[in-house]
């Protein structure tokens, strides 16, 4: 039994070596890590940024509004970035941006406050999350298909979800050194300097970072449209490729990044604030809830990969959305009931979901053809992420405000999910495709030997039946 790629373009390359394999998922899975670690960073941190560059009644409201500025610019940096990728390389541009990003997280970390310099002190940070907004418009499309030209076809799910594996690496380590440095030096200390700490420990994440993707070649998916001369040879080639040929893909991956992205930034951004504003939990109590979460996601999300490339993508995505729109609102109801319960809700959200985060990487990239899949995944991601995902904890923060229930966060969930099932309806199944050259990806049908001719029925057979 042979099988045959719909998308094949001539011989298939020969598949990386282990190590090499493996240093790509470092250093894609490295630059993710440093863009969650900074988010994670900011978000335990608004109340004293606020403080330091917002001295007034509405300190912590103009830190969460200086957050949101990076999200905005992320449509802009996808615009950017993409097109280049897809142009120059993903390589030379994933460079660039870990640079960008984990240098302008950095310097927030050095930058003077407000009793130091006035107006001049939110002025730079705002600049800086410019920056890193800017930046990060380019490396999560970037990385992951980056990542999934690099799998081979029948593992990229597994490959794939080390990605993913780096943001919540990158998410929990936030929360330990900021719980940290609070025990150690103390909340006083926390508010006057020692803030500044988790801001430069993204230096080294971002240098060992670049290191990994600077020893590194580009995927052998562009290196075989480059060898073709088949790669976009101007930047606006791609956008105008993607808006004539590729809306549908666009539209569909759109629809399935807002369900990912509520989930994703309810479940792992807004949940501290809910766990201590809302239902009343202490600090320490929800830092539990979440570590307790975010570990277990960790540990099982190589598994979630594995099965996606079993049994396809599109089935876990169904189940995923499915289950979480059946359960978000008892999950919440129950960790309103009390530390323990907060603990099992969070962490059965966080395993449904997990069938989502674990397969991004093999899903998205594969909605597009090679020449524009990196402008194609990036800004059809930040669009969404900008509308729905740095929105989230604003928008259940004041649907909890606006009707006083406390589940209206499962609520949200829920109509989310409706959106990506909607996105997900027509999205074609990919698993064990090839990502090679300019057809977009499909399944491969397969063919089986013709069988030989049955012998002539002679009169004493006919007799014999």
């Amino acid at each position: 039994m042979t099988s045959t790629s719909a998308n094949a373009v001539g011989a298939e390359p020969a598949a990386p070596s282990p190590s090499l394999l493996r240093r790509a998922t470092a250093a894609a899975a490295m630059g993710n890590a440093t863009e969650w670690f900074d988010y994670g960073v900011y978000s335990y941190l608004a109340t004293q940024i606020g403080r330091n560059f917002f001295p007034g009644p509405h300190a912590t409201l103009g830190s969460l509004l200086v957050f949101a500025v990076s999200f905005v610019l992320r449509p802009l940096g996808g615009i950017v970035w993409g097109p280049l990728g897809d142009r120059v390389g993903r390589q030379s541009v994933l460079v660039a941006t870990i640079l960008l990003m984990s240098l302008s997280t950095v310097l927030i970390g050095v930058i003077p406050t407000y009793g130091s310099v006035g107006v001049w002190a939110p002025v730079l940070l705002i600049l800086l999350r410019v920056v890193q907004g800017f930046s990060t418009g380019g490396e999560y499309g970037g990385a992951a298909t980056f990542l999934a030209e690099y799998a081979p076809d029948r593992r990229r799910g597994f490959w794939g979800s080390f990605l993913e594996f780096g943001t919540l690496t990158g998410f929990t380590g936030a929360l330990a050194l900021t719980a940290l440095i609070n025990l150690v030096f103390g909340s006083a200390a926390l508010d006057h300097w020692a803030w500044r700490i988790p801001f430069l420990a993204a230096g080294p994440l971002g240098a060992v970072g670049l290191y990994l993707r600077m020893r590194l070649e580009d995927t052998p998916c562009f290196r075989d449209l480059t060898s073709r001369g088949e790669q976009e040879t101007e930047a606006k080639g791609a956008l105008r490729d993607l808006l004539r040929d590729y809306r549908r893909p666009m539209l569909q991956l759109f629809g399935l990044v807002v369900v990912l992205n509520v989930a994703d930034y309810t479940l792992l951004t807004y949940l501290p604030t809910y766990l201590q504003d809302t239902i009343g939990l202490s600090t320490g109590d929800s830092n539990l809830v979440l570590a307790s979460g975010q570990l277990g996601m960790m540990a099982v999300i190589p598994f979630a990969g594995m099965l996606s490339d079993r049994v396809g993508r599109k089935p876990c995505w169904w189940f995923s959305i499915g289950a979480l729109f059946v359960l978000a609102v008892p999950m919440f109801w129950l960790m309103s009931q009390g530390l323990a319960l907060a603990i099992v809700g969070f962490v059965v959200l966080g395993l449904v979901f997990v069938l989502q985060l674990g397969t991004i990487s093999a899903t998205f990239p594969a909605m597009f053809p090679a020449h524009v899949r990196y402008a194609g995944m990036a800004i059809s991601y930040n669009i969404a992420t900008a509308a729905f995902g740095g929105t989230a904890p604003a928008i259940n923060n004041a649907l909890v405000g606006a009707t006083h229930n406390k589940l209206m966060p499962g609520y949200y969930l829920m109509a989310a999910c409706v959106i990506g099932a909607c996105g997900l309806w027509g999205v074609v199944e990919t698993r064990g495709c090839s990502l090679r050259g300019r057809r977009l990806p499909r399944a491969e049908p397969e063919v089986t030997a013709p069988r030989p001719p049955a012998p002539p029925v002679t009169a004493r057979g006919a007799a014999a039946r």
